[in-house]
């Protein structure tokens, strides 16, 4: 809506915790796609998100679901790395602690599929190899060409072995990135074992202290009633006693006005 100033004022509607659920349903089913088909970019998956919860009844933007996913993930990490007992609650912990898991999970498919390739590869390279090795026989052939020739060879050789050089160092370096790679899932891996362990005590701590709490509610619940008995019982009696006074002053005004009247016949007579 345009102000008098040419002020624009666009409020974004919060977010419900269905619709926050459904966001991250909707995540986790693309990184599920994703992990199986690569090439999406940023922006087109969250596009994707923002068509999937269209979808299911809810209209908002790629931006709007990109910065709620990202405040998300803040709000888990905060959780994760923060005293479990004094940390802030996170409302949806357990739907992304399960998309995280599911990541890793696929990180290290990849990897051991990758490391599998890379395997297969060395394999069929070996037999060019030995192609390599049996072109001897020509070398020796050309061992007998003349003088002019020999200079030409030895470029060749040359520039044969800075070739095979290279490929060397790229294989060390290809190599080198595989081990870092695998090093940073072994990392992950660890730390997300390390939250699960953290999370599993913190779930049964919050458990044994509503233990406690409830048995504590049980004997204060159990004195009130005891108490509430021993003042019925002290309401009980001073009722008794306040009905016997009663009683026993209505007894002497009974004999006191029998005795009256006696008297008062008796004078008469």
């Amino acid at each position: 809506m345009e102000a008098g100033g040419g002020f624009r004022d666009e409020r974004v509607p919060q977010w419900g915790a269905q619709e926050t659920r459904e966001l991250i349903a909707a995540r986790g089913e693309l990184e599920r796609e994703a992990a199986a088909s690569t090439g999406r970019s940023a922006k087109t998956l969250w596009e994707a998100v923002a068509d999937t919860l269209r979808a299911r009844g809810y209209r908002r933007t790629a931006d709007q679901c990109k910065c709620k996913w990202k405040n998300l993930v803040n709000r888990y990490k905060g959780k994760e790395t923060s005293d479990p007992e004094n940390g802030r609650h996170c409302p949806f912990f357990e739907e992304l602690h399960a998309v995280f898991t599911e990541r890793a999970r696929n990180m290290q498919r990849q990897l051991l599929q990758s490391e599998s390739g890379a395997s297969v590869k060395k394999k069929l390279k070996r037999p060019s190899g030995d192609r390599s090795y049996g072109g001897s026989d020509d070398e020796e052939d050309d061992a007998e060409a003349t003088e002019d020739e020999k200079p030409m060879r030895s470029k060749k050789r040359n520039a044969g072995s800075d070739k095979g050089q290279q490929s060397q160092r790229t294989a060390e370096n290809t190599r080198a990135g595989r081990s870092s790679i695998h090093d940073l899932l072994q990392d992950f891996l660890v730390q997300q074992q390390h939250m699960d362990m953290q999370w599993h005590e913190t779930m049964e701590r919050r458990a044994q202290e509503r233990l406690v709490f409830e048995q504590e509610w049980r004997q204060s619940m159990r004195k009130l009633e005891q108490e509430r008995l021993v003042l019925e019982h002290e309401w009980i009696q001073r009722e008794e006693q306040r009905r016997m006074r009663e009683e026993a002053r209505a007894q002497k005004r009974d004999s006191l006005m029998t005795a009256l009247l006696n008297k008062l016949l008796h004078e008469d007579l």
